[in-house]
């Protein structure tokens, strides 16, 4: 398996630190607002590397922290009049129920901030002792960027842009250096009740030492991933590396660095002032399924920036239909038969598949290669050259791509009992020969989301977009 490492700029075998291993960490969201379809684009990507990585026979395990304490956080608890558990619970629980409606898969560990300060405090302490940090007269507690030989590394920064300019002293924060950046806030009256006592005073923690200590708690001091958005490359995990091998005594942080790229909404950054700033409720609010949302989300190759349109949804319910339809064509032929030998076009595919996502997760390659089996299956139907046996191995087949995908198989739906009453009475007016009742009840069928097939097994309903 192939991967492109930020670090080195190039595609690397991946081979982590323990056999059969993969520990990787990824940067998981800030809880003071819903997440929006940038922000799942990345946990996407990341999704999908979990996937190919277990696929690949590798052990997963993975920890998403969830930044709880922040600028954001405590000004949205204050706006709110609520606790800072309060405000940002509301938004932890809604972030899960998202992830579960894109068929996200969990991680092992969910570390939350504010339940990890005493290991920031101690990270802190340890850079202290080191030389790395310094506390400055404002209570505030900053790491030292000049003693760590290879900051800048991961972002490819010139370092000569990054000395000071000379204003230190009218600076707003009182740094030795610009360059400097906080691992420890001292408190203001902003901050309010969000407070913890520490060494150097009282005052929470900073951001970036967040995520350094909790990837070493769950992970260790050296482990094989780190992953996220291209905007977290600099600073966020330029700072994450000189805090880490800071306090560590240089031990190397992480082995591959991975980032997605961004997403833009018709062709234009995503923002709430242009109107095109979307949260996957308000996608469904307007009829889209969260398999649709995923499915899009998958078309362009992770590095790649990605230009989400509600017409790239509409292609992408047409393209799942089409899905659908070939998967029920080889249920039907396979009638419940074991699987059998897989014929060359199954194979090939498959092949083809599995070769484009173990090459650095290329999915518009890999989703490519599913229509090819897609056209191929249908044609050698066609020519009622696929038996039983040959059907249930090209279920098999899209099995083992949606093991990776996460979207070829539809969520299984059940009518409710009002659709079967409309089905039932339908039914009853096809008997009477009262086809124009029977048309009036499969448009009411349609409009709750059904559509009314004719099979060997009777009249069933189907979901119409699943």
């Amino acid at each position: 398996m192939k991967i492109f490492n930020t670090y080195s700029r190039q595609l690397e075998e991946f081979v982590p630190r323990m056999a059969g291993q993969a520990r990787m960490y990824t940067c998981g969201p800030t809880v003071y607002n819903y997440a929006h379809i940038g922000n799942f684009r990345a946990y996407m990507f990341e999704d999908l590397l979990r996937r190919q990585l277990r696929a690949a026979g590798f052990r997963v395990t993975q920890v998403m922290n969830l930044t709880d304490v922040d600028d954001k956080t405590i000004r949205g608890a204050r706006q709110a009049g609520v606790s800072l558990n309060d405000f940002t619970g509301t938004f932890k629980k809604a972030f899960f129920e998202d992830l579960a409606i894109l068929q996200i898969e969990p991680a092992e560990h969910y570390p939350a901030a504010t339940d990890h300060v005493p290991e920031m405090i101690a990270l802190i302490a340890k850079l202290i002792e080191a030389g790395h940090a310094y506390q400055s007269d404002d209570r505030s507690v900053y790491y030292r960027v000049k003693t760590f030989a290879d900051y800048g590394r991961l972002a490819h920064l010139d370092m000569s842009g990054l000395q000071s300019s000379g204003r230190v002293s009218q600076d707003e924060y009182d740094k030795e250096s610009v360059g400097d950046f906080a691992v420890w806030k001292a408190w203001d009256e902003a901050d309010g009740e969000v407070v913890w006592d520490s060494p150097w005073g009282r005052g929470r923690p900073g951001w970036h030492i967040e995520c350094s200590a909790m990837s070493i708690k769950h992970l260790g001091e050296s482990f094989d991933l780190h992953t996220g958005g291209v905007d977290n490359i600099f600073p966020h995990h330029e700072n994450e590396i000189a805090q880490s091998e800071g306090a560590t005594g240089c031990k190397p942080f992480v082995r591959y660095w991975m980032h997605c790229g961004y997403l833009v909404v018709d062709g234009a950054k995503m923002s709430k002032s242009m109107g095109n700033f979307y949260t996957l409720r308000d996608l469904m609010a307007r009829g889209y399924t969260g398999r649709e949302i995923r499915y899009v989300l998958l078309t362009a190759q992770y590095r790649q920036q990605l230009n989400f349109t509600f017409a790239a949804l509409d292609g992408a319910r047409a393209s799942l239909a089409r899905v659908d339809e070939f998967r029920g064509r080889l249920v039907e032929r396979a009638s419940g038969a074991a699987a059998g030998a897989a014929p060359e076009w199954v194979v090939k595919r498959l092949t083809a598949f599995q070769d484009a996502m173990a090459e650095d997760l290329n999915t518009p390659v890999g989703l490519a290669a599913l229509f090819d089996l897609i056209t191929d299956g249908n044609r050698a139907m066609d020519q009622r050259a696929v038996d039983a046996g040959a059907a249930g191995a090209a279920v098999a087949a899209l099995d083992r791509m949606d093991a990776i995908l996460g979207v070829l198989a539809a969520p299984e739906a059940k009518p409710d009992t009002e659709a079967e009453a409309l089905l039932a009475a339908r039914t009853k007016a096809r008997a009477e020969r009262n086809w124009a009742e029977a048309d009036r009840i499969r448009a009411a069928l349609a409009a709750k989301g059904w559509d009314v097939r004719d099979s060997a097994e009777g009249v069933k309903l189907k979901p119409r977009h699943a």
